[in-house]
């Protein structure tokens, strides 16, 4: 490189791409999160057109998460073994292909197959998420990286209720828009292959400056992981961390996935929603969370950098959240005027969604060689919510008549999460 070079390059301002990397994970999220929430949109035209009852409508919706919890951490073991970016653009192609074939079912069998199989391409998204998370940042970085790679979640839950309802009364077809849907998917997916890169200096876009950067961040906290490593992963076991890890996720999705799955039919058979009422509706108390997300990621940063001590700042957070989100839950079940329902839920989700912090806790209790592995098992964990929840709710509703209980259920769980998510040590890592 001549001087001249050499000399440009020094004083080039720092290159930015993981955070374009992590733009694009949050708006591969997001469309994951449209592809999931079409059905529990679409599930009243469904729903009439297949002569569902509501246990069975449970059924359906909790049928994506038998396969996505069962490949969870088959998944993280995949990016661990493979990279993320292969396995990040597969499982987005393949998904889309889920998605689209679910318009030509004819029956409630042909239906449940689709959402098995785009389970099983979904799952392996959030570990290899949290692979690039611990590849791309740096510690002070993470709190804003996992809640750009999860605030998909809530953004992909407003905005699919805006897309799939104004596609299904454009087009006329729920399955009209699902192809629509599905094939967006597919080319999101073969755009995250041209871009994504499993470390920064396979990136074009990377200046030496960023490269140096993390890897000098990097080697730091390298130099910081337990010594002889057994390398059994079965060890994580023993350990209190992870099995609250697990539970505590498990605990945000049963809130989340409930209602993600139940939400819209709740407010069109308890408060009168019409399909594009219950779409706007939908629409301000997802996006609530994707803000509540991105203020939660963006302070646990900040607090970290001032010299907060991971555990004051993480248990402080979670905790918060925790209390807030219950508390708006459980007020649910109590107010009868659609707009402070509406405004309940709004904030249940803008806290909640501060939990979106969990995706740091893989890189926080594991060594670089395990970290998918975790994420595998923290997902693991809050999809035995997703597959349990819809099918609780839809009982609950079927023989009770109500959605009282299933409130309480909700409640109960933000309970679950305060008390796990504050008994974890987010200042250790575990030496497996």
């Amino acid at each position: 490189m001549s001087t001249t070079s050499q000399a440009a390059t020094m004083t080039a301002p720092r290159s930015s791409v993981r955070w374009k990397i992590f733009l694009m994970m949050l708006f591969l999220i997001a469309i994951n999160y449209i592809d999931r929430a079409s059905l529990s949109v679409a599930m009243p035209l469904i729903a009439k057109e297949f002569d569902l009852s509501p246990t069975m409508q449970g059924m359906v919706l909790s049928a994506f998460f038998w396969t996505y919890a069962l490949m969870q951490v088959p998944g993280g073991m995949l990016a661990d073994k493979y990279k993320p970016r292969i396995v990040i653009a597969c499982a987005t192609v393949f998904w889309g292909a889920f998605q689209a074939l679910a318009a030509v079912c004819t029956n409630t069998t042909a239906l449940l197959l689709t959402r098995l199989g785009l389970g099983a391409a979904e799952a392996p998204i959030y570990p290899a998420g949290g692979k690039l998370n611990a590849i791309w940042m740096t510690q002070n970085e993470r709190g804003r990286g996992a809640t750009l790679l999860d605030g998909g979640a809530p953004l992909g839950a407003a905005l699919g209720a805006i897309i799939i309802t104004w596609l299904i009364s454009s087009l006329g077809s729920w399955r009209l828009a699902f192809v629509v849907a599905g094939v967006g998917t597919v080319i999101a997916g073969v755009v995250a292959w041209w871009y994504i890169r499993n470390s920064p200096r396979e990136h074009a876009g990377v200046n030496e400056l960023e490269a140096s950067y993390l890897e000098e961040a990097h080697a730091t906290e390298h130099r910081a992981e337990p010594a002889n490593l057994s390398g059994r992963s079965l060890d994580f076991f023993k350990y209190r961390s992870v099995w609250c890890m697990a539970i505590g996720w498990m605990c945000f999705n049963t809130v989340f996935y409930g209602l993600l799955t139940w939400m819209p039919n709740y407010l069109n058979k308890v408060h009168g929603f019409d399909i594009k009422a219950m779409g706007g509706a939908s629409f301000i108390i997802f996006f609530s969370g994707f803000i509540g997300e991105l203020i939660g990621g963006w302070i646990a940063d900040k607090w970290k950098e001032a010299g907060g001590r991971p555990n004051v700042v993480m248990r402080t957070l979670f905790g918060i959240a925790a209390v807030v989100a219950t508390v708006s839950i459980f007020s649910v079940a109590y107010v009868t005027n659609p707009v402070v329902v509406v405004a309940l839920l709004s904030s249940t989700l803008f806290f909640l969604r501060w939990c979106g912090l969990f995706w740091c806790i893989p890189s926080i209790l594991g060594t670089r060689n395990k970290i998918g592995f975790l994420g595998g098992v923290m997902n693991l964990g809050g999809n035995i919510g997703g597959i349990s929840v819809p099918i609780i709710v839809g009982m609950i509703v079927q023989y009770t008549g109500s959605y009282f209980l299933a409130l309480m259920f909700f409640a109960a769980a933000g309970v679950g999460l305060l008390l796990a998510s504050t008994a974890i040590d987010y200042e250790k890592k575990i030496p497996v």
